[in-house]
């Protein structure tokens, strides 16, 4: 009897957390549509620096949703439920349109313009109109391809199509960088630099976290770094959060870095402020 109840207990469990997946799902998506046209979505940027003259590289967009009563939710609490509904692709274009216009912001400041990144979801692929709607953005904020990065998960290339390189492309026909984010993580990183058109990799923080004490993270990490060298890629290192790390990634002659180290993801209001702590770009 004490087994059939406990059985029963843990279906309930399990129904109760289905039932409250759902529920969220459902929160999430409902609320997700107002935020979008009510201005409750922000953008994040977090500096990204050249590790050897620690002048200011370029920033990474980082999307939050401030929501009326839940307060600032983060993107792994809602982009799934985003890419699921087809959200992230009106998202997405907002993000895009934001970050071409901080890229503005700044350069009329009169010290150049910084790349900005922005991460692109593999859902936004399935949008026939991606490279169009990347390129009006562009013409219409009149930035600078050069100063658009687009960051690329593995899981895109891993299950790309023949439209996928061909959307890949055209991506970088208009003259914008693409990076390879999350570097490692997958299953065959190495057959996609030569598949894909890519400019940059970015080596997952996984990799960084343990270091200097993790011989393999040394290991991994100084070979990725080696072998970009060679295919005249460049490198970043995400997630530096010590001076350890910071001075292993300058001795293997890492381009460029983020990480707590050096600041964390700033609110797009704050930005121009913060950044007058750097030697700025060239």
């Amino acid at each position: 009897h004490k087994a059939k109840a406990n059985g029963k207990n843990q279906v309930q469990v399990f129904t109760e957390a289905l039932h409250a997946e759902a529920n969220y799902k459902l929160f999430v998506e409902n609320n997700l549509r107002r935020a979008l046209v009510q201005n409750e979505l922000e953008v994040f940027y977090q500096p990204k620096l050249c590790l050897r003259s620690g002048r200011l590289q370029g920033l990474e967009a980082l999307l939050r949703w401030n929501h009326p009563e839940k307060g600032m939710i983060r993107p792994d609490q809602f982009i799934s439920v985003a890419e699921e509904t087809g959200l992230i692709i009106p998202i997405g274009k907002w993000v895009a349109r934001e970050a071409c216009r901080m890229g503005l912001q700044l350069a009329a400041l009169g010290i150049g313009t910084p790349q900005i990144a922005i991460n692109l979801s593999p859902k936004q692929f399935s949008d026939p109109e991606l490279v169009g709607s990347i390129a009006a953005i562009l013409s219409e904020e009149r930035l600078p391809p050069g100063c658009l990065e687009l960051e690329l998960t593995e899981s895109l290339l891993l299950e790309a199509t023949e439209e996928t390189r061909q959307q890949l492309i055209g991506l970088k026909a208009l003259g914008v960088t693409l990076a390879m984010d999350d570097f490692g993580t997958g299953y065959s990183s190495l057959s996609y630099l030569k598949k894909f058109p890519i400019d940059v990799i970015k080596i997952d923080r996984s990799f960084i976290k343990d270091i200097p004490g993790n011989q393999d993270d040394i290991e991994i990490t100084s070979a990725v770094i080696a072998m970009a060298r060679n295919l005249n890629l460049k490198v970043v290192a995400e997630g530096i959060e010590t001076t350890e790390q910071l001075t292993f990634l300058r001795h293997q002659r890492c381009d460029i870095g983020q990480g707590y180290l050096f600041d964390k993801p700033i609110p797009g209001a704050q930005l121009i402020g913060s950044l007058s702590r750097y030697p700025h770009w060239l």
